[in-house]
């Protein structure tokens, strides 16, 4: 198993259930010097999408997950590895028991626009599902979109 660190509307256990059923939800933490931003508003979706880049002193919250290497490919397929759209990147996640590598979906796109607002939210109400702070949630739900 490998360690897959989400940090959008990935965050929700019950999504991901059904995206990656033999992949249990493992822990919560933090990216460290990394933030949420959005991109890839030419790629034709309602609005840009979630992705992270390297940021000192900034932090994204994420859901880590046990991934089941019959799972991999499903979660791929699912954010588009193969069309192009995200590539995965090993990072390391920031837990209560230390620090996990993990491998994260970075957008193969330039940053930039605004997510709809309810992409927007499902971001915000997976990331409070997910445990995160009550200030990180906040300030999700207070994003331009």
């Amino acid at each position: 198993m490998s360690l897959y660190a989400a940090y959008a509307g990935n965050m929700d256990a019950r999504l991901m259930s059904r995206r990656a059923p033999h992949s249990p939800l493992r822990a919560t933490g933090w990216l460290n010097d990394w933030r949420l931003t959005f991109g890839g508003e030419h790629m034709g979706w309602e609005g840009s999408l979630a992705t992270v880049v390297e940021a000192p002193r900034s932090q994204v919250f994420v859901a880590l997950y046990d991934i089941a290497p019959m799972d991999e490919d499903a979660m791929d397929r699912w954010v588009g590895v193969g069309l192009d759209i995200y590539r995965r990147m090993r990072v390391r996640v920031h837990t209560l028991d230390g620090e996990e590598p993990a491998w994260v979906y970075i957008l193969n796109g330039y940053e930039g626009g605004l997510p709809s607002a309810r992409y927007l939210g499902e971001i915000a109400d997976a990331a409070e599902s997910a445990g995160a702070p009550h200030d990180y949630v906040m300030e999700l739900r207070k994003r331009p979109c």
